[in-house]
């Protein structure tokens, strides 16, 4: 049997049922390309893949068909311009979180040296592109789970990004004042049959309770005792959760209580400002 050309293993993931953009990254990956290089697939549609590429492309594409997220299998995942690395610890970082990024980034501008705290931190995704964004900002990044801050912090120190860490279960083991706290909390209801979709993503950054607001809930509460007067919280959550949210942030006793919509108009985050004289 011939060796396949780069074009024609594409046409076999795509016979495999595989999103273009996915069997590209994962073609790249084989060949040793960086994900970014797209064009570099073009220009060589007709090189012949290595038998053991082929084999290893192959079975990729499967493990992709089978659900496990691209992230996963290449090791990478590039987020607000940051090349991260991620494994089956962390939640494989969405495009609809620099919507949050956007966010805490206005919400700070004004400051010339920022605290911020970056709640549930995965992967760092949140908190190294503030560090990377605001080189002056003092960015503390939080997580319960010590293997997610393992690949937090593999990821600070290759970035060479100054992010502190801490293992605290959100703001429980947590000291200071800061001018922004910023999470992508689970917010997934434990009953939703969408979850069965994500079995390779860990559980717990996913579902929160019947309704997915328990940790937004105790999120909300905790806050205001570790904000500066003015700062802000602000946070990720489900399509439909947003009127929730924004209630949860009022009843609380937040101002300014608002939404922002991500890039396919769909509110995404909600956050509020404590203006209180003194921490709750």
């Amino acid at each position: 049997m011939n060796t396949p050309t780069l074009a024609q293993a594409l046409a076999q993931a795509h016979t495999l049922g595989l999103a273009r953009i996915d069997a590209q990254l994962l073609l790249l990956h084989t060949v040793g390309r960086a994900g970014s290089d797209r064009a570099w697939l073009l220009a060589h549609d007709t090189d012949a893949l290595a038998p053991v590429e082929h084999a290893h492309f192959l079975a990729l594409c499967q493990r992709r068909m089978a659900g496990e997220p691209v992230a996963y299998l290449t090791g990478h995942k590039e987020f607000y311009g940051l090349a991260l690395q991620v494994d089956a610890r962390v939640l494989d970082p969405r495009p609809d979180t620099e919507t949050l990024v956007d966010w805490a980034l206005e919400v700070i501008a004004p400051l010339p040296s920022p605290r911020v705290a970056d709640l549930g931190t995965g992967s760092g995704a949140i908190a190294l592109a503030l560090q990377n964004q605001r080189r002056t900002a003092q960015v503390l990044a939080v997580d319960a789970s010590s293997d997610a801050l393992a690949v937090a912090e593999a990821n600070a120190r290759r970035l060479q990004l100054p992010v502190r860490f801490a293992l605290s279960n959100w703001l429980a083991a947590v000291e200071g004042t800061f001018d922004a706290i910023v999470s992508n909390p689970p917010y997934i209801p434990k009953a939703d049959p969408h979850l069965a979709a994500l079995t390779h993503e860990p559980l717990q950054a996913l579902a929160s309770g019947a309704d997915g607001l328990d940790d937004i809930r105790t999120i909300v509460a905790q806050a205001p005792a570790r904000l500066a007067r003015g700062g802000w919280l602000l946070l990720e959550h489900g399509y439909d959760q947003a009127e929730a949210v924004r209630a949860l942030l009022s009843q609380r006793g937040f101002s300014q209580v608002q939404s922002h919509n991500d890039l396919a108009g769909i509110a995404r985050c909600s956050g509020g400002q404590w203006s209180a004289a003194a921490p709750a």
